[in-house]
Parts: C-alpha cells; structure tokens; sequence
C-alpha cells in the first residue's frame, strides 16, 4: 500500500485514459485530489471513485502548487499525438513532478529500466534490458520483450508486441495489435496502425498500416 503522506494526486484530463489511471491509482491506494480538464463542460461531474473534476489546469498556477502535488498526464496520443507531450513538457518545465504507474496485474523485469514517470497498465509483460522512457504508455497487455527501447513520449497501444531487441523512437504511436519482429527500428514521430506487422525498419516520421506493414503512400 501507498504511504499516505505521499503529495495526492492531479490527474490531467478527463477521457477515457484518466478513468482507466485513476482506477489503477485507487487500487494502489494513491490519494486523488481530483481531475483537471480545459473543457468547462466536465467541470464538476464525477468520475471513478466519487473523483471528481475540479476545473481547468488554471487551478495548478497558484504559487507553491509545484512542490505540494504531483501530476498524472492522462491524455492520450490517438487523437492529437503531440498534445501529451507539449502538456508534459509545459508543467515539467514548471517544476511539477509527474508520477507513474506499474498496475499491480503487469509483470515488469526488475532488469528492465523503466523512468518512474512512464505509466505501464494492467497485464503488460515488459523483460529484461528493456528500457522505457519519459511520459511512455505502455497499454493494456502489451508485451515489450528482452532488451526493447522505447523513446520518450511513445505510446504503446492495447495488445501490442515487440520482440525483442526492437527500437521505437520518440513520440511514436505503435497502434492496437500491432507486431513489430525483432530487430527492427522504428523511428521518431511515427505511426504504426492497427494490427500492422512490421518486418522491416521504419524512418523517422513515417505511418505504416498492413500486413506486413508499409508506408500509407505505397498503397494502392
């Protein structure tokens, strides 16, 4: 269990992704402050637990906010991939600390480096030499095998799997059920898309659906 004196917890957003996190939060016994969205329209509604949403992210401005919570960055990365690493980056640079996630059910290699920010959800396998960096979803049953690197800001979608030895870049978006054999390299900024099968290395930038995967402008 959670020591209590621990700074309670501001969650970032209102989606889906939140109420999946609080509820792994609640689990381990974390104390929730409460959720802070820009959209005037959740204000005040309740989520998991009696949690309730408390305002916009203009609440965390007073002055000492910085040092007496932490923050859980709770937006996704399907929709606007960028916006949870620019709203990562913009509160980190303020002094305020994010706080990660190991759900109790995922099964992490205590020879895998994993950045105590990086949230690993229920049913993830991560194994040995694997490193997972800053700001890093790794979702729902993923699999992240032996000496894997995946770059800040990655989101690893539900049901992924990455043999070993494989190489994500920063701020990519691996998508739900995708595979990605050993070996390979997948680049900064990319996208892999659902179900995609990825046998061959990946460059900077690029979005590969099918099977095996390819770049979208090779598609008939």
């Amino acid at each position: 269990m959670v020591s209590r004196t621990r700074a309670p917890l501001y969650v970032l957003g209102a989606g889906g992704h939140a109420r999946v996190l609080i509820d792994a939060y609640l689990l381990l016994g974390e104390a929730i402050a409460g959720v802070l969205d820009p959209d005037t329209g959740t204000h005040g509604a309740t989520m998991l637990g009696g949690v309730r949403v408390l305002g916009g992210e203009d609440l965390l401005e007073r002055e000492g906010a910085a040092s007496n919570c932490r923050l859980v960055n709770a937006l996704g990365s399907v929709r606007l991939p960028r916006l949870r690493q620019t709203v990562y980056e913009r509160f980190a640079g303020k002094g305020f600390t994010f706080a990660g996630l190991v759900h109790p059910s995922a099964t992490v290699s205590p020879y895998a480096m994993v950045e105590p920010d990086a949230q690993i959800m229920a049913g993830v396998v991560v194994q040995a030499g694997a490193r997972i960096g800053r700001n890093v979803i790794i979702n729902t049953r993923a699999s992240v095998d032996h000496d894997c690197e995946i770059g800040a800001h990655t989101h690893i979608a539900p049901g992924v799997t990455l043999s070993g030895d494989v190489k994500v870049g920063a701020g990519s978006h691996v998508g739900t059920g995708a595979v990605v054999v050993q070996g390979v390299r997948v680049g900064a900024g990319c996208v892999v898309g659902a179900g995609a099968v990825v046998l061959a290395d990946v460059a900077d930038g690029a979005t590969v659906v099918g099977v095996p995967a390819r770049p979208i402008q090779e598609r008939a």
